[in-house]
């Protein structure tokens, strides 16, 4: 597997976070209003994209690698996977910004600690094993590896899992399955539910049977998430919040979470982004 993901390193293309800022700077106003220019933008930054096939999901995937100012390809740095939500990919996150932008903000005037995050094509299975589609095998056994050969998210250094909506569930749900490997989670608005009934009626690709459902529902499986850092941001008009709720007293004491007014937005989601990844970069700190 790591064969295929180095040959796949050959198209890759790069693009300057400069380059970025021309059309970030308008999505950034106009997306999310002026709670994004509340947070410093730092010079520098590249991000990397390029594309490998994958035989846990069995087609060609996209990626995108962001590295903060002052570093790039080759640089040693902890790690963050950020999902993306249904119907996206891995150009669909960070909300109104580029990995290369989101990992060289300036929160409240802190710098950030030097992280890469990289965001990939996941499909719309809900980020765990489906029979013909394993997204969750492909971060895991494929693209992880890929990474760790560069000299992201080699021990000592950490990895953080993030995501947004199902992107967000499947944050959670990765540190649940894989606790040895993911670190710390930053969930927003993730996209929950409490039965296999609803989710079913809601979108019935999620899960593809109530087994699935029981293995993989995050409510269930939060005893496993003892110890790891989280962080869970979910608007008090979201129509997943009720489950949101369900998530949050099930979990292990010592989770940060904030209910703020908002729903399933970009706005929303380009709110949490900053203060999500001033929490990662905390528990990613070497």
């Amino acid at each position: 597997m790591r064969h295929t993901a180095r040959h796949a390193s050959q198209h890759e293309r790069v693009v300057t976070r400069r380059r970025f800022l021309g059309g970030a700077a308008v999505v950034l106003a106009a997306g999310a209003g002026m709670a994004a220019l509340e947070y410093g933008l730092a010079s520098g930054g590249v991000d990397v994209s390029g594309s490998f096939y994958s035989r846990y999901r069995r087609t060609t995937v996209g990626y995108t690698i962001g590295y903060p100012a002052g570093h790039g390809p080759g640089s040693v740095l902890p790690l963050v996977v950020m999902l993306h939500g249904y119907g996206g990919d891995h150009t669909s996150v960070p909300s109104g910004m580029s990995p290369a932008h989101v990992v060289s903000l300036s929160v409240n005037g802190n710098t950030l600690t030097p992280m890469a995050m990289v965001t990939v094509d996941g499909g719309g299975g809900y980020w765990h094993p489906h029979p013909d589609d394993d997204p969750m095998g492909m971060v895991v056994h494929e693209l992880i590896p890929m990474l760790q050969d560069r000299g992201l998210g080699v021990p000592p250094h950490k990895i953080a899992a993030m995501g947004i909506s199902m992107g967000g569930y499947g944050a959670i749900a990765f540190a649940e399955h894989y606790p040895g490997i993911f670190r710390a989670v930053a969930a927003i608005s993730p996209a929950i539910f409490a039965t296999y009934a609803w989710v079913h009626y809601v979108n019935p690709g999620a899960y593809w049977s109530a087994s699935d459902f029981a293995r993989y529902d995050a409510i269930t499986h939060v005893g496993a998430l003892r110890g790891i850092p989280m962080r869970i941001a979910s608007g008090q008009s979201d129509p997943f919040h009720p489950w949101v709720e369900e998530l949050v007293a099930a979990l292990p004491p010592g989770a940060v979470v904030r209910f703020p007014f908002g729903g399933h937005t970009d706005s929303f989601f380009l709110s949490q982004e900053p203060p999500s990844l001033a929490f990662l970069s905390r528990h990613l700190r070497p």
